[in-house]
């Protein structure tokens, strides 16, 4: 009972309450930028996509971190997800810098990166690791194509997406050395093609 507490706590607060980070974004020591009305839309964009990740991840983690038995693996999957609340909150300083919003669509984010945690977390430990790493690798190349695409100028955008682009890199080799198992072929396409729909979508909602 107190693990589905924690958990529906995370959901409120991921999904309805402002994120504190732990630690201050990299673009707060960074002059605000001009942008025009196109460069900016990009930004507010891509940036919303990167939130939508971050609300994926916080379901992710604690679906995971609610199944496994193994009190190491909870602390470091709780590590991870504190981590990726600063992402969330950096993410979402930087759409209000923006002008912009969130993805309308967060709730169904959640839910289903917390369904798809929860039946990663049952098969076991070593394929809820394996899920983890493949997860933070698509994501990591997701972020370093946002690298390519934000405008030069909006140095605040970049310097979060560089951070979290590293952030996410060191999750996966921590999740592979604590044991993760590769997963099959064509559970990493199905993740590829249900990542395609879910950032085409909040490109736009």
């Amino acid at each position: 009972m107190d693990t589905l507490l924690v958990a529906a706590d995370s959901a409120l607060r991921t999904l309805f309450a402002r994120p504190r980070a732990g630690e201050p974004s990299p673009a707060r020591s960074l002059p605000a930028v001009d942008l025009s009305v196109e460069q900016r839309r990009l930004s507010s964009a891509l940036m919303r996509v990167n939130h939508v990740g971050e609300v994926c991840a916080q379901g992710l983690y604690m679906a995971q971190s609610c199944v496994t038995r193994a009190p190491q693996l909870r602390s470091d999957l709780l590590a991870a997800a504190r981590e990726e609340t600063d992402h969330l909150a950096w993410t979402r300083e930087r759409l209000d810098a923006l002008g912009s919003r969130p993805s309308l669509l967060n709730p169904l984010w959640f839910a289903g990166a917390f369904a798809i945690g929860l039946v990663a977390a049952r098969v076991s430990d070593q394929a809820s690791l394996g899920f983890v790493v493949e997860t933070e690798r698509q994501v990591s190349a997701h972020l370093q194509g946002h690298l390519r695409r934000l405008p030069e100028a909006d140095l605040p955008s970049r310097a979060i997406v560089d951070r979290m682009q590293r952030d996410e890199e060191r999750h996966a080799a921590q999740a592979q050395a604590a044991g993760a198992l590769p997963l099959p072929p064509p559970a990493r396409w199905l993740m590829k093609a249900a990542a395609k729909v879910m950032t085409t979508t909040a490109h736009y909602i």
